[in-house]
């Protein structure tokens, strides 16, 4: 089974998300990157139309709140 283009987005966010707070956390960004221009620049051309603030949102949202409630305990 072949990832929808919409899949294979939200799977790069995810993923963008993630290194980008990995880097954050240690310091190694370049002062006054956020994570929208993170998420940007890791996007392949070919599926950058799918791209969307809103969508950047809705994942970031998601990741967030699964995080956290996997932490409580």
């Amino acid at each position: 089974m072949t990832l929808t283009n919409r899949e294979k987005i939200i799977s790069i966010i995810s993923n963008g998300i993630a290194v980008f707070s990995l880097l954050q956390e240690r310091e190694e960004l370049p002062k006054n990157t956020t994570m929208y221009d993170f998420v940007l620049k890791v996007i392949p051309a070919d599926i950058k139309s799918e791209l969307s603030v809103e969508l950047i949102d809705e994942v970031f949202k998601y990741v967030t709140s699964a995080h956290s409630s996997s932490n409580v305990q």
